[in-house]
């Protein structure tokens, strides 16, 4: 359930903008096309992009290279097959079935995720769980219509919850008493490293993906610099010229996961999408926003999650026992914004900034 992200792709001279709409950086230059990707292409590069609507968000693929339009078109394909397996709205996919059902016999992909899942469950202390799913349906994030439950519900769903509460049996996954669960704050990570797979058969050694925000690279650009993503500020998620900074990687996925993306205001009191499983109440960790960068854009989907989940320190030390797998950049409710070493020489940005190392 990751932020409206808006991205802006120039492949000369390109920035990929990360967030609800990014700052640009000195020296860069970027351009803006209906909160999607642009790009311009040397002439020299065979290429192909489209545009499509599922997963509920608009997406964009982008490939470089002889058999790009094969890749773009197998990447659609792709992305439509798993919305239609994934999605708890859709009656006939496997998640949805599972929830009615309460067991289905595993397919691959489901094994995948329920691996990655489970990993960063139990790395996190559950600060990521697939389980809150009914608890997202009770706060109304789920609906169009939101609202502050009554304790009393919120504790009867919790005591529901709970990852270590599924039973997984050779290939058949069983839910617990009155759980449902829901892929949405891994899925789309999933799809985008689906697609680096669908990059890789084709030859397609520079392109990128953007999933409602979650944006995956391939390589690097046709003029063999690398991607430079900016990353929203959450004081102007709206504003491209006021970013919190700029990264430039190649093969990585970069996610960030924002408050300030989805929320609403109850007598006051400002209530965002991003759940606490510990206390079914929207997380209250000091984080405005954390952007993961990694290979694996299915662990950055979930991990932009627990860590905004964490916490400052618990995302830290988490880091650092886990430095071989991902970095990070968090921005706290103080407006402190904390990089991770592996990424010091990638990232700038016009605000003070600290290096954990």
């Amino acid at each position: 359930m990751k932020q409206k992200i808006c991205i802006v792709l120039a492949i000369l001279c390109s920035v990929l903008i990360l967030g609800a709409c990014e700052k640009n950086s000195e020296n860069t230059d970027f351009s803006r096309q209906n909160d999607n990707i642009s790009q311009i292409s040397d002439e020299s590069s065979s290429s192909a992009s489209k545009e499509i609507f599922a997963m509920d968000t608009y997406m964009t693929i982008t490939a470089y290279g002889e058999k790009s339009q094969e890749a773009v078109d197998a990447a659609v394909m792709e992305i439509q097959r798993l919305d239609k397996l994934l999605s708890v709205g859709n009656s006939s996919s496997e998640v949805c079935q599972l929830n009615n059902s309460g067991n289905i016999k595993m397919s691959e992909d489901i094994k995948e995720l329920m691996k990655t899942s489970k990993w960063i469950f139990e790395n996190t202390d559950g600060a990521y769980d697939i389980t809150i799913y009914p608890l997202m349906e009770l706060w109304g994030f789920t609906k169009t219509q939101q609202a502050v439950p009554d304790q009393k519900d919120i504790d009867t769903i919790l005591s529901c919850c709970g990852f270590e509460k599924l039973k997984i049996d050779n290939e058949t996954l069983t839910l617990g008493k009155n759980q449902g669960i829901d892929f949405g704050g891994i899925a789309k990570g999933y799809t985008s490293a689906r697609i680096m797979t669908i990059f890789k058969e084709y030859g397609i050694n520079s392109g990128v993906v953007s999933l409602g925000g979650n944006v995956q690279c391939c390589g690097v650009k046709t003029d063999g610099s690398l991607w430079r993503c900016g990353i929203t500020n959450p004081d102007a998620p709206d504003d491209t010229t006021n970013l919190l900074g700029v990264i430039n990687v190649r093969d990585k996925a970069v996610i960030t996961s924002g408050g300030y993306e989805r929320f609403f205001e109850e007598n006051g009191q400002t209530y965002h999408h991003i759940m606490n499983p510990k206390t079914g109440y929207p997380a209250d960790s000091g984080l405005r926003s954390v952007t993961i960068v990694s290979e694996n854009g299915t662990l950055a989907d979930g991990l932009s999650t627990a860590c905004f989940v964490m916490g400052r320190d618990r995302a830290v030390q988490f880091w650092k026992n886990n430095k071989d797998q991902f970095d990070m950049i968090l921005m706290t409710d103080k407006n402190e914004i904390i990089i991770t070493e592996g990424i010091k020489e990638a990232f700038s940005s016009d605000m003070n900034y600290e290096i954990v190392d």
